[in-house]
């Protein structure tokens, strides 16, 4: 019997003044509220990651350093991702590019979903993650959360009359509905294909 998907909500910055950790939480609260996957919160910061610096991908062969194969652990552990997208000179951080590298086999057959955050909604960044989840053999699923705009200037903190990021939730309600529904039937229907091959090559 295929048991609830598990789905980790991946903090895609490092850098130690990131505004990551504000829509990571409130997002996670949206994840947790929902009953149809578990969620974990995983920090890139926690793995300290080298930079990509095997023989080659380990679709190949397989990792040597123990921090690569710590974090492909890590990855193969869950059903499906959210990714908490900070947007960089139009496009993804080096810390998230480099953790995709890290690992091939893992991401394979699950699908992805985007928490995106900047002056345009973070899409740039999100449109370049994309196709690199794409030739990870993910899923990306169709809608994604875009913070931006005047909406992304009322809850960072460089605006003195800053608000909570819950004053978005009206705006944002019918996206993270979408972009979470999408990445639960994905997650369910993959997770029962990953397992139904499993017992096949048993």
């Amino acid at each position: 019997m295929t048991h609830k998907p598990k789905i980790a909500l991946i903090i895609g910055s490092t850098r130690q003044s990131r505004w990551a950790d504000v829509p990571a939480r409130w997002m996670l609260s949206k994840m947790k509220a929902r009953d149809d996957f578990d969620t974990e919160l995983v920090d890139l910061r926690d793995y300290e990651l080298p930079f990509f610096d095997e023989a080659a991908s380990n679709m190949w062969i397989p990792s040597k350093d123990p921090r690569a194969l710590r974090w492909q652990d890590k990855v193969q552990s869950y059903d499906g991702y959210v990714f908490v997208v900070a947007e960089y000179n139009r496009s993804i951080t080096a810390a998230l590019k480099n953790a995709l590298d890290q690992d091939y086999v893992g991401w394979n057959n699950r699908p992805m979903g985007m928490v995106a955050y900047g002056t345009t909604g973070g899409a740039r960044a999100a449109e370049h993650l994309r196709p690199i989840a794409v030739e990870l053999q993910m899923v990306p699923v169709r809608s994604a959360v875009h913070i931006g705009g005047s909406d992304f200037y009322r809850v960072i903190p460089n605006n003195p009359q800053m608000e909570p990021i819950e004053a978005l939730d009206p705006i944002l309600a019918n996206s993270v509905k979408d972009t979470l529904g999408q990445l639960s039937w994905y997650a369910r229907v993959l997770k029962a294909a990953r397992e139904a091959d499993a017992r096949q090559a048993a």
